[in-house]
């Protein structure tokens, strides 16, 4: 019987993909719909749930960069904002409880606070996945939405760790001593352990075995176990490679916790009304980290983009509702009501997402009346200093593009390129790099496309992104020819329609280079035959 209703989670979760929801919306909805049914949570289904959130705090762990987190509008940005909203929506509920609603009543000022806090958080999962749509993780609003995201994950672990009901016991502090001091013994094995099924067990054991069970022995919250096991392997190269291992296996096991909210039930009609209250609440979140971004000299779009994607409301604050039902700090009801306004926030969310450059756009005038100047250096003008070539993109195919450019016509080129690094090993190698995010409506207000201008590669992953440099450069130099590379002949076809002049098939390019090569260490065919 659990593995239906994690079957039906799980349909519930594919439906909600094919209308460009998050799976946990339709996870939530599944359970919902199963309780009314008369099926409630079992001991198996809180474990798979229980396992998921070890895993998603060992993942979040092991993407710890502090220098991410070094810039003031990140980690004060966020912890303001956390405040600010906490002391705002504990106020509005308790002022909402004097007015007799159902399940605010009565509230007492801690109780309002913990609701609250649980409510400042913005949805991890949602706010990635919205980023890696759009290929724009590694873009300057993607990194600081990043940022602000595990300030505030810091945050929810601090208080699963202290919100516990006994005690930690003697044993605790050499524990955590220990955990840290095996760092290199990790490191060892996660350099041998190779790149298959090995390397899940040995994620599992750390997150699991040594995060969680080890922890939870000597009375220290299981979660903050795995979080700490991850942040010790957080710098090691392969990192990266472990948490990628691990998170479809997470994001199935968070299907148990999602679904076991749901078969909670729904709360009760009268408290649908303070949810909808809360969902009204989301404007004022997502204006309070425009705001505070745009007061740290960053662009108003920088700003808006960031806001609008940690506009939601989290699993995460719905992880801390649950701790404080379990310890009794708030009434059960609140885990439903909670969970409701964060499905909420998220099929609301996902349509704004997906609108927000046509929204900025129309808004831009109003926006950029708060920017203060001047701004940041690496969200400043970008000038390309009368290059007659333009490349987009300077990873592999870019620079190959670039230096048989250079080598064939000169100093006449200047490479475009969103990722710091890329921008600085670029710098470092004599390529003239400078930073650029295509999909950046404000950056083409900044870029001072001339007529001398004479080719433009495009040389990007991003479908989107190379499509969105044509439609920008036809606007300032429509007569320039356009070079593209995509990696499927549909996308070849689209670049065509849309305006380029060359477009080629990266992999079939690749692959009549290799067999010319190849054809080359061939004899030669005899006379006739």
């Amino acid at each position: 019987m659990d593995l239906a209703l994690v079957l039906v989670a799980f349909l519930a979760g594919f439906a909600a993909t094919l209308v460009r929801l998050p799976p946990l919306v339709g996870y939530l909805v599944a359970g919902f719909v199963l309780h009314a049914f008369g099926y409630e949570t079992t001991p198996a289904i809180e474990t798979i749930g229980d396992l998921g959130v070890v895993l998603l705090l060992f993942g979040i762990g092991l993407k710890l960069r502090f220098q991410t987190l070094a810039r003031p509008a990140i980690w004060a940005g966020a912890s303001v904002h956390l405040a600010i909203t906490t002391a705002l929506f504990g106020t509005l509920l308790l002022g909402l409880g004097s007015f007799g609603l159902p399940l605010v009543t009565g509230l007492s000022p801690g109780q309002a606070a913990l609701i609250a806090f649980a409510l400042s958080f913005s949805s991890s999962v949602f706010a990635v996945k919205a980023l890696e749509e759009r290929d724009e993780a590694t873009s300057l609003h993607g990194r600081m939405a990043i940022g602000i995201l595990v300030i505030q994950d810091i945050f929810a672990v601090i208080f699963l760790t202290v919100a516990v009901e006994t005690p930690p016991m003697i044993w605790a502090l050499p524990l955590v001593v220990v955990v840290i001091a095996a760092r290199p013994l990790y490191g060892w094995l996660l350099n041998r352990i190779g790149h298959g099924e090995m390397l899940v067990l040995f994620g599992l054991a750390l997150a699991i075995g040594v995060g969680a069970e080890a922890f939870s022995q000597v009375g220290i919250n299981p979660d903050f176990g795995a979080l700490l096991v991850g942040l010790t392997l957080a710098s090691h190269p392969r990192a990266a490679e472990l948490s990628e291992k691990l998170l479809s296996l997470k994001d199935v096991l968070l299907i148990g916790f999602f679904l076991s909210i749901g078969l909670g039930g729904m709360p009760g009609l009268s408290a649908l009304v303070v949810v909808a209250v809360i969902i009204c609440l989301l404007p004022l979140k997502g204006t309070g980290f425009f705001w505070l971004l745009s007061r740290f000299r960053y662009r108003t779009s920088t700003a808006w983009h960031s806001a609008v994607t940690l506009s939601t409301y989290s699993e995460f604050g719905l992880i801390v509702a649950v701790i404080g039902v379990e310890r009794g700090l708030m009434a059960d009801e609140w885990t439903s009501a909670i969970a409701v306004a964060v499905a909420a926030s998220l099929a609301i969310a996902a349509p704004l997402n997906s609108r927000r450059y046509l929204i900025f756009d129309r808004l831009s005038d109003r926006l950029r009346r708060v920017q203060r100047h001047p701004v940041q250096s690496d969200d400043a003008a970008i000038e390309t200093g009368g290059a007659r070539i333009i490349v987009f993109g300077m990873g592999r195919v870019g620079t190959g593009a670039y230096d048989e450019l250079v080598r064939r016509r000169g100093d006449v080129v200047v490479g475009i390129e969103r990722l710091s690094a890329v921008v600085r090993k670029n710098v470092k190698e004599g390529r003239a790099t400078i930073k650029g995010d295509a999909l950046d409506s404000e950056f083409w207000s900044r870029l001072r496309l001339h007529s001398e201008v004479e080719l433009v590669v495009l040389a990007m992953g991003d479908q989107q992104a190379n499509l969105e440099v044509v439609r920008e450069v036809k606007k300032f130099v429509p007569e320039v020819p356009i070079a593209a590379a995509a990696s499927y002949t549909d996308h070849v076809i689209e670049l065509e329609r849309a305006g380029v002049t060359v477009a080629r098939n990266l992999f079939h390019e690749a692959g009549l280079g290799l067999a010319d090569d190849a054809c080359d260490l061939l004899p030669e065919k005899p006379a006739g035959s």
